[in-house]
């Protein structure tokens, strides 16, 4: 017999599922949401949260070294690695706290352990079995590494301990050149230290739109942060110093440390999903776009299913699942409409397509524009750099959207709801953007797109 029957029954309490949770909940259905470790999972305690706080910390960094540009003078002493934790650390109590209460006021039953999937609607934590009328699956991702290569936890590390560091390394190798190995190697800079990124693939961030790529691989030499692209990593030795990396082609890189940011993997090993009879792939949970297994009544969220490991993804299909059970048929998530943003200096954001996959799939119908930040009088006011880059079908919708620059993250909003809502220049251009924003290089490049082009030149 089960210890209790949930209408949901939720694996995992990360992104995904605590929004599931709460969203089924606000609905009027019964919740027990199983959890092994900290309400939030990653992206709160391990991940997105604390990261970004390490970002504007970095920023701050870099603010003061850089003030008397804006006529402020001020003296750079270093970075306080015990103090930037404390205030990292702080962000991230005082948001699992508020989340803490936000379930506690839901009347959402959660259920401390490590649960496995037991049954088609059965998951047990610690030998006590707990049924629910539907089961979703959210457990999350983890550090991946390359066979091989161990991590060690002091010398070769991986994200998680890189955000527990208390102090700033003298020098850093990151291995992977994707979004988080970039978003590190900018921190750590930033703080002071030697950086080089080492990436097998022939880019930086590649899965962004190349000119976004450019664009983050000319301000990190402007940086002085060295990379390496196409070159695949071939040994790591720790020495009494630190690490030396030897790479395709026999070159040695010395540092003090070996970031190992080279993705993240499905956390479902062991959790009975194959057992079960889940479809697997790879270790991932195979789901349809209405977020369902092949197994009746089990749903899976998160970094688990095959695409964008984002939080904001697992929480939007987390809200998406809670409305599909209480009968609410929601319109399911278009994954390219999905917003991305890399946090270094400069930032990268994008929504839709990016030029190749564009042109892959509509051919001479693209076209694309540039509008450079240069023009754009707030951006000159923060002395960033960047552009937007607009690709749309010829007389028809944007199709993707991407931008480079201090803060364009904050930019992304309007955009996704350009492409998602499949809005054409002529719908944009006539819109009013403040001044002086960074807003207005959206607006701006929809002008130029509608054959207006005022400061770009046409």
């Amino acid at each position: 017999m089960a210890e209790a029957e949930f209408d949901v029954l939720i694996l995992g309490a990360g992104s995904g599922g605590y929004s599931c949770a709460l969203r089924a909940a606000q609905l009027g259905l019964s919740v027990g949401l199983v959890e092994k470790g900290n309400l939030g999972g990653t992206c709160l305690h391990i991940g997105c949260i604390p990261t970004k706080a390490l970002l504007h910390a970095a920023e701050i960094a870099d603010s003061a070294r850089e003030a008397s540009q804006f006529g402020v003078q001020a003296t750079f002493e270093g970075v306080d690695m015990a103090g930037v934790n404390a205030y990292k650390d702080g962000v991230v109590d005082r948001l699992f706290k508020g989340l803490t209460g936000l379930i506690k006021g839901r009347g959402i039953t959660v259920i401390e352990g490590e649960g496995t999937l037991t049954g088609p609607r059965t998951v047990t934590v610690d030998g006590t079995a707990y049924s629910g009328k539907h089961v979703v699956l959210a457990s999350g991702s983890y550090s991946r590494t390359l066979p091989g290569l161990e991590i060690d936890g002091e010398r070769v590390i991986t994200s998680e301990q890189a955000l527990r560091l208390d102090r700033v390394p003298a020098s850093a190798i990151v291995l992977g050149g994707g979004v988080i190995g970039c978003e590190f190697a900018s921190v750590w800079k930033s703080f002071g230290a030697d950086v080089t990124i080492v990436e097998a693939l022939p880019r930086l961030v590649a899965v962004e739109d190349e000119a976004s790529s450019k664009a983050l691989e000319r301000a990190f030499r402007k940086r002085k942060i060295a990379f390496r692209t196409g070159t695949p990593f071939q040994s790591v030795k720790v020495t009494d110093t630190g690490v030396a990396v030897t790479v395709e082609g026999g070159d040695v890189i010395e540092a003090e440390l070996l970031l190992v940011a080279v993705g993240r993997g499905p956390t479902t090993d062991g959790l009975g999903y194959a057992e079960q009879g889940v479809a697997m792939e790879r270790g991932f949970v195979l789901a349809d776009e209405r977020c369902r297994t092949n197994v009746d009544g089990v749903f899976a969220v998160g970094d688990i299913v095959p695409g964008l490991q984002l939080a904001h993804r697992g929480f939007q299909q987390g809200i998406f699942v809670a409305e599909e059970i209480a009968g609410l048929e929601p319109t399911p998530i278009d994954e390219a409409g999905i917003p991305r943003v890399t946090y270094s200096h400069p930032e990268i954001a994008s929504c839709g397509l990016n030029e190749d996959r564009a042109r892959e799939l509509y051919g001479d119908e693209i076209t694309t524009v540039t509008f450079d930040l240069g023009g754009n009088g707030k951006s000159q006011i923060l002395k960033t750099q960047g552009f937007v880059k607009l690709v749309a079908r010829k007389d028809g919708p944007v199709v993707g959207i991407h931008l480079v620059g201090d803060r364009v993250g904050e930019l992304i909003g309007e955009a996704q709801l350009i492409y998602n809502w499949e809005g054409h220049a002529d719908d944009v251009a006539p819109l009013v953007h403040a001044h002086p924003t960074q807003n207005e290089a959206l607006g701006e490049a929809h002008l130029a797109l509608a054959g207006k082009s005022l400061h770009a030149h046409a």
